[in-house]
């Protein structure tokens, strides 16, 4: 009981420093990158709380105890793609001082088919990494509070779709702050409590299979490996929430310097997380994988610290779906609504669109996350409506080399074509994804398409 009572005055701290922090947010802008004024240090807090959620998290651990450490290796892939961003792409934001979403980066570029197919995908995207951390939640609450699922899902994302609403992007980012706290000191120190529960570093290798430790690890080949780690460094890869903390900063120094520190922290964090599968194998091999981290946290911690550690657990799922839910309303409105009315809307306007798409994402996820078994492999499957689609002309764009909207709706079609033929008619032959596929289609076409500057884009 003590641990239900520390786990909701957790949560209503969450919901009332959110709802505090959106107070007085009235503007579309304001709702979206929160007036660019945040500091290198909050950059890394909020980059590092919404992109390590459930999937690199509670999904990695769960990956872990099924394959081993090879998966760990896998998502430095997305460790390689954060530290690449804060060296080439971060300095570069500058250039976009008055851009809210990617498709006011998009736009000029690629014209209104640019701008309207990257946010359709950016909508699709943010949906389905929402329901990946929305059903994380429902394992906790089920497994560890015995509260049934589909009411622990309810009361995990009510609390989010309620502050994001009120409060967009500051919210989201003053709430991550104080998620990112917690998680970065928790989970480590629930890896030491599982390891000395066990018996030490000899008794956790010795119970492990030799397997486990070694690469590419059991039932995986080195070109799948290879494949993953691949995967992981496009599949997220200036993605809407991502871009918009790249556009929140003050200066494109702090954006820089807080993506670096983002992507070092990512790297001894996904061992951490992976090793908590490992002691769960250790502990109970019977177990549902999906619960590997939970079951550890409910096994080696004693009361009032279990219940603050599931709070650093559940924080690492908020903080993802808050973000690609002010995300998804975002995209909506500027990139999908925006282009298509033909009188420009007032910015209220704008705004209670936003929020009502949010609200409209956050139920849909609730439904969806109840049907979802693996939580990393419903992420993976998200990353397919935006890396083979948008990234490569999104790159393009940043470096300043733009072939015009011919060649990106071209590559858009033949990227997506492509991912869905590798993927769900061939089954991703050699464990190779269907990302990878889709990306170099993309990329492909995207160069030796014929460049033009349409009528299309003069008018943006």
């Amino acid at each position: 009981m003590i641990d239900l009572i520390v786990l909701f005055c957790y949560l209503a701290i969450i919901l009332l420093v959110g709802l505090w922090a959106g107070r007085d947010v009235s503007s579309i802008k304001d709702y979206s990158t929160s007036e660019r004024g945040f500091g290198s240090l909050v950059i890394f807090a909020t980059l590092s709380a919404s992109f390590i959620g459930g999937g690199f998290s509670t999904g990695n651990a769960e990956k872990v105890f099924l394959f081993g450490i090879a998966n760990i290796v896998a998502l430095w892939g997305f460790s390689c793609k954060e530290i690449f961003v804060a060296k080439q792409i971060a300095p570069r934001m500058a250039r976009f001082k008055d851009a809210i979403s990617v498709g006011d980066i998009m736009a000029p570029a690629y014209g209104k088919t640019g701008r309207i197919v990257t946010g359709l995908c950016g909508l699709a995207l943010c949906c389905g990494i929402v329901g990946a951390q929305v059903g994380a939640v429902g394992y906790v609450f089920q497994n560890i509070f015995e509260i049934d699922r589909l009411v622990g899902i309810v009361i995990g994302c009510g609390i989010v779709i309620i502050y994001t609403t009120v409060g967009g992007m500051k919210s989201v980012i003053y709430t991550d702050v104080l998620q990112f706290v917690l998680l970065g000191a928790g989970l480590p120190l629930a890896l030491i409590l599982g390891i000395i529960e066990i018996g030490g570093i000899d008794a956790l290798t010795a119970g492990i299979p030799s397997d486990h430790l070694t690469l590419p690890g059991p039932g995986v080949s080195w070109t799948g490996l290879a494949a993953l780690f691949v995967v992981f460094m496009l599949g997220e890869t200036l993605v809407p929430p991502y871009m918009q903390r790249l556009l929140a900063g003050r200066s494109s120094g702090d954006v820089a310097r807080g993506t670096l520190y983002s992507g070092i922290f990512s790297i001894p964090f996904f061992a951490v997380t992976g090793s908590i599968g490992l002691v769960a194998l250790v502990l109970n091999p019977d177990i549902n994988p999906n619960m590997a981290m939970p079951y550890v946290l409910n096994t080696v911690l004693p009361p009032f610290l279990k219940g603050l550690l599931f709070a650093a657990v559940i924080s690492i799922v908020m903080s993802s779906a808050d973000s690609f839910l002010n995300s998804a309303g975002i995209a909506f409105v500027n990139d999908v609504y925006k282009p298509l009315v033909r009188q420009p809307p007032s910015d209220r306007k704008l705004l209670i669109i936003a929020k009502t798409v949010t609200v409209v994402v956050g139920v849909m996820s609730i439904v969806f996350a109840v049907s979802i078994e693996s939580i990393i492999d419903l992420v993976i499957h998200a990353y397919q409506y935006w890396a083979p689609v948008v990234l490569v002309p999104l790159v393009a764009t940043i470096y300043g080399y733009e072939r015009g909207s011919r060649a990106f709706i071209a590559a858009a079609i033949v990227g997506a074509s492509a991912t869905f033929i590798w993927s769900t008619i061939l089954r991703d032959p050699g464990a190779i994804s269907g990302i990878i596929i889709g990306v170099l289609s993309n990329l492909t076409i995207f160069v030796l398409f014929p460049a033009s500057k349409s009528p299309d884009i003069e008018r943006n």
